[in-house]
């Protein structure tokens, strides 16, 4: 390759679409050229799929990119990114693909650019594989506003899996100071625990069940749990339970979908399952989030430091991607699998 390009592996550790992603907004951030090769090696059906495909488009679009291999099936692609142009985007996925990986790959550098972004984006909103809708509303906004991004999100309709069909419009407003780093080492003490179960298209009866198992199962924790209901218009039958832990110095937050076959007792369980470990642990943030902060972190004005109920494979592959490209140390305390703590040190 030419000088100055670099090259990223996508068959470095989960070998998924989330090194193409981070890699795509790390050369946009630096302005440096990258070359992706073995995209989505680790995956049944390697290189872009449908929703790659239109992250790509868009992240070439924000900044007027020079792009080769932007195609169904590619298993490498040249991107050479120019100047970041805030404005009016629309991108539709055409399948059930996550609109939120297709935000969260332009996000960053739209935050940073110097004017307002309105972003409207057609696809699938509450799919399993990627972060929900309502996850992004309820955990990952807010920390990104708490770090110094801020963005207006607005569910117009839900997209659940398979069929898709959602459509959400965002709009990205310039970050005016320095991101600001975050120290939560430890969770500190459960302040409250509850959630929210959507529905749409589906009867009342199903909603309610789901509700009265998360409520049943979260109240061995804390009697003065919560757990609301949200109707969602979509053009198809879905629902989804989330459930979420306030602690002193963070957040967890997870969800599980239902499918047809599926009875809403097994959902509602499934979701708290999946929060039981972080309530359990001194955590401050759940395994999800942990390695979604990363990128944003390594462009703060001084070091962070968090901890997460479970170090995972996406938390450390993102970390090698981003060192790729920018002068920050990042270090992760834990083994896959387990308990971990993560420091971001950015160069001075």
């Amino acid at each position: 390759m030419a000088e100055g390009w670099i090259t990223v592996d996508g068959s470095y550790g989960e070998g998924g679409g989330q090194i193409l992603r981070t890699s795509l907004t790390c050369a946009i951030l630096t302005g440096t050229p990258v070359h992706i090769v073995n995209i989505r090696a680790g995956r049944p059906q390697p290189g872009l799929r449908p929703q790659h495909l239109v992250a790509v488009r868009a992240a070439a679009e924000i900044c007027a990119a020079d792009v080769e291999g932007d195609a169904v099936g590619s298993r490498e692609v040249r991107f050479r990114p120019h100047r970041v142009r805030p404005g009016r985007y629309r991108w539709d996925i055409g399948t059930a693909g996550a609109v939120t990986l297709v935000l969260q790959t332009v996000f960053l550098p739209l935050a940073l650019a110097e004017q307002t972004s309105h972003l409207t984006i057609r696809g699938g909103t509450h799919v399993p594989w990627s972060p929900t809708w309502a996850y992004v509303e309820r955990q990952w906004a807010p920390y990104m506003e708490r770090i110094g991004c801020s963005a207006r999100l607005h569910l117009k309709r839900a997209g659940f899996y398979p069929r898709g069909g959602g459509e959400v419009e965002v709009t990205v407003h310039p970050t005016r100071r320095p991101l600001r780093p975050l120290h939560a080492p430890e969770g500190g003490t459960l302040l409250r625990l509850g959630g929210t179960v959507y529905i749409a298209n589906l009867p009342d009866h199903i909603a309610r069940r789901q509700k009265l198992t998360a409520l049943a199962a979260l109240r061995k924790y804390r009697q003065d749990a919560k757990i609301t209901v949200q109707r969602l218009q979509a053009p198809s039958p879905g629902t989804l339970t989330l459930v979420e832990a306030h602690k002193e110095h963070g957040r967890g937050c997870y969800t599980a979908l239902g499918e047809k076959g599926k009875r809403a007792e097994v959902v509602a369980q499934e979701a708290v399952d999946r929060l039981r470990a972080y309530i359990e642990s001194s955590a401050s943030v759940d395994r999800h989030l942990a390695d979604q902060l990363l990128l944003p972190l390594a462009l703060a004005e001084g070091p962070s430091t968090f901890s997460t109920d479970c170090v995972t494979q996406h938390l450390v592959t993102n970390a090698h991607v981003i060192t790729r490209f920018l002068p920050v140390q990042i270090e992760i305390e834990g083994d896959v699998g387990a308990f971990g703590r993560v420091t971001v040190i950015p160069s001075p």
